[in-house]
């Protein structure tokens, strides 16, 4: 092997190869297939990429690992992360680790990217049948000495006769199937036309079915709805966890991969592709029977061999790929920037321009993606460089640009967008929720997989706490310590803590910790002096340490809150409203949060708590419209150029608005709608600001 390559060996996965000596740990990860958590991308500040190098020569794989072997310690960013004890032991940040020689590295639970759970099931929403894709059968005479037509003419000439279609064109990829499709079909085939413009499948003969797939590309998570594009019916929905995350969990830090790597658009882009193509394939897989393993002897030698194993009574529709005809994506700007490898680079840059705002109807092969090769791909529009096509698909799913009422609807995802209006306006604006919600930055905080926190209680009386993880249905209260097996506390756990600290007089209205608590779960960190209260016991995890919510992590949900609620108070006092008829709360955020506790930690403006909706994953919805109805894309693009984007930060108060809203709920407004719900002494204390404020005879 030459001198500028380095063996690695990951475990406990196994994977093991020689990488470019020089490089990080993270970026060796991704090179071998090894997920690692890197929510910060490589920014040094998440510390979630922890990693264990070991010493000693092991013969297994004949290589000899050391900590030396490594770049040295950096005391700034590591020593936030690892303590002294941890340090010796070969601890290390793989996003700062730089490879010298040879490393077996093991990577503990809390830093392996577990597969997520992903929450967007499709709502039972009403979508007027009008798809893109529309099928029809015809049968055309055989030609003859005295009327030799080309077959496309005839079945043209078919089509106007019986359906009045006239003026269509045909793919050539579809055009070199029709000669052997009219006659397998005995000159009877089904056509598959696209927009009344263009033929793009020919079948022999008379067939049924045609089908589509609806996705909602996040930055975080992709989701996709296959359907029948006849019935509407949703057949099947599949999601993944979006493996750009391997490149830093927000769009910046992916925007910054680009600029800072070569080829970093096209293998970003290569791997969203990849993501979807792995999708479609599951879907279509997924209409086929299980497959089970044939027994064989003892002494049997040969490849292992499968069977069907149908479940009894059900039908399967046993598609292909090239039962897909249409595609519908909606995505935020950047992630659809690296889809279409168009350089995100100046959506990060003031003023955000992005490179275009209308749809667009691009070849399915074009993209790379695997259905019938003829077909397209619908991309929705995209409002401005932080709102992107997703939120489009929410409009236009919501369609609050109908009603009356002034509907505040806020889509929770790793950027937070916010939408405000009625049938007369509507303004649309981003705020930086992300980071800490998703997880990042919070000391034990993690995606939404096994072992996650998700649910939380705590006891007002003797702040004792009872809580749910993914995976398990028993609550702590109702489980053995031992069968909690608890790892970390995922986005709707963390949405819970803050309210429940708050109502609970663990924390003040300021956000830090009550004075005089007694409880035994509320300590300061022996390495750093720092005050931490106790989720669960080390004897409740599979980490084997104590879960703990510190105050360094309250300060990052309440940045992450303060930003979305002043976001809200600034539209709305744009749109001159004291207050909103309604708030919807939109993505997989919305679809697990509870909307009591989300108006204790104060997300939104005051309001009753009954006018407070959950709409689940809306840009999902809103694809899954465009994929079912043509006619929602011709309103797509009149949504994203007939909503008015505003830039929060540059209204000159916002970051008063925005210190103001950190509190709990808040630092002045009310919140009488809360009366009953949080005790009196808890919901009117006054914070600091009030306090000055009074102080002053303000």
């Amino acid at each position: 092997m030459s001198d500028d390559k380095v063996m690695v060996i990951f475990q406990p996965s196994g994977r093991r190869g020689f990488v470019p000596k020089g490089i990080n740990l993270i970026e060796a990860s991704r090179l071998l297939g090894v997920d690692i958590e890197a929510l910060c991308g490589e920014k040094k500040v998440c510390g979630k990429c922890v990693v264990r190098i070991e010493e000693g020569h092991f013969e297994k794989y004949n290589i000899t690992s050391a900590q030396s072997h490594v770049s040295r310690w950096q005391q700034e960013e590591e020593g936030k992360f690892i303590n002294e004890a941890r340090k010796k032991q070969g601890y290390r940040l793989a996003c700062v680790s730089k490879l010298h020689g040879d490393v077996l590295v093991f990577v503990p639970e809390e830093s392996r990217a577990g597969k997520q759970i992903v929450s967007k099931a499709a709502r039972d929403i009403h979508i007027e049948h009008d798809p893109a894709v529309r099928t029809y059968f015809v049968t055309v005479d055989k030609p003859t000495f005295q009327d030799p037509t080309g077959d496309f003419e005839r079945v043209c000439s078919a089509l106007e006769k019986e359906y009045g279609i006239k003026g269509l064109t045909a793919d050539i990829f579809s055009l070199r199937s029709l000669p052997v499709a009219l006659r397998d079909g005995d000159w009877s085939v089904t056509v598959s036309v696209w927009n009344d413009k263009e033929i793009i499948r020919f079948r022999p003969g008379r067939k049924e079915g045609s089908y589509g797939v609806a996705i909602d590309i996040g930055t975080t998570t992709v989701a996709g709805y296959l359907c029948d594009l006849r019935t509407m019916e949703v057949i099947d929905t599949i999601s993944l966890m979006n493996p750009q995350c391997k490149y830093g969990e927000d769009v910046m830090a992916r925007i910054t991969f680009h600029m800072t790597t070569e080829n970093g658009l096209t293998r970003m882009s290569d791997d969203i592709v990849e993501g979807l193509n792995w999708l479609i394939d599951q879907a279509v897989k997924n209409t086929h029977p299980p497959r089970k393993k044939v027994k064989q002897p003892k002494d049997y030698d040969g490849p292992e061999e499968f069977v069907e194993a149908p479940e009894k009574g059900k039908t399967y529709l046993r598609l292909s790929r090239d039962d897909i005809e249409d595609i519908t994506i909606g995505c935020n700007t950047a992630m659809h920037h690296i889809l279409l490898q168009l350089n995100p680079e100046f959506v990060g840059l003031a003023p955000f321009p992005p490179v275009l705002h209308h749809s667009l109807d691009i070849k399915a092969r074009d993209l790379g993606i695997h259905i019938n090769p003829s077909s397209y791909i619908f991309v929705l529009p995209i409002e401005a460089g932080f709102v992107g096509a997703d939120n489009v698909g929410v409009l236009i799913a919501e369609q609050p640009y109908k009603s009356l009422e002034n509907q505040l609807i806020i889509d929770i995802g790793t950027n937070g967008e916010l939408v405000l209006g009625n049938k007369f306006k509507m303004i649309s604006s981003s705020c930086a929720t992300g980071p800490a919600l998703e997880g990042a930055q919070i000391a034990f905080g993690m995606r939404a997989a096994p072992g996650a926190i998700e649910r939380i209680k705590i006891d007002p009386e003797t702040h004792e706490v009872d809580y749910k993880v993914i995976g398990r249905d028993a609550w702590r209260s109702f489980s053995q310590t031992k069968d909690m097996k608890a790892k970390g506390i995922c986005g709707s756990g963390i949405l819970d803590v803050l309210a429940e600290l708050f109502a609970s007089g663990v924390v003040s209205k300021s956000g830090v910790f009550a004075k005089g608590l007694t409880t035994k779960r509320f300590r300061r960190n022996p390495d750093n002096n720092q005050p931490e209260f106790v989720l669960a016991w080390a004897e409740e995890t599979s980490i084997d340490k104590d879960i703990v919510i510190t105050q360094k992590d309250i300060r990052q949900i309440q940045l992450a809150k303060g930003a979305l609620y002043a976001g809200c108070k600034l539209m709305m006092r744009r749109m001159g409203l004291e207050k909103v008829d309604k708030v919807k709360i939109a993505g997989a955020f919305g679809t697990h949060v509870d909307r009591t506790k989300a108006l204790i930690m104060g997300l939104f403006p005051d309001c009753e708590v009954d006018k407070i909706e959950s709409v689940g994953n809306a840009a999902g919805d809103g694809c899954r419209a465009a994929l079912l109805n043509r006619r929602k894309r011709n309103e797509a693009d009149w949504c994203a150029r007939n909503v008015e984007y505003i830039e929060l930060t540059v209204e000159k108060d916002f970051q008063q608005q925005f210190m103001e809203a950190m509190q709990l709920p808040h630092m002045t407004d009310e919140f009488p709608h809360l009366e009953g719900i949080v005790r009196d002494e808890i919901l009117h204390q006054q914070g600091m600001g009030a306090k000055v404020a009074n102080a002053r005879g303000v």
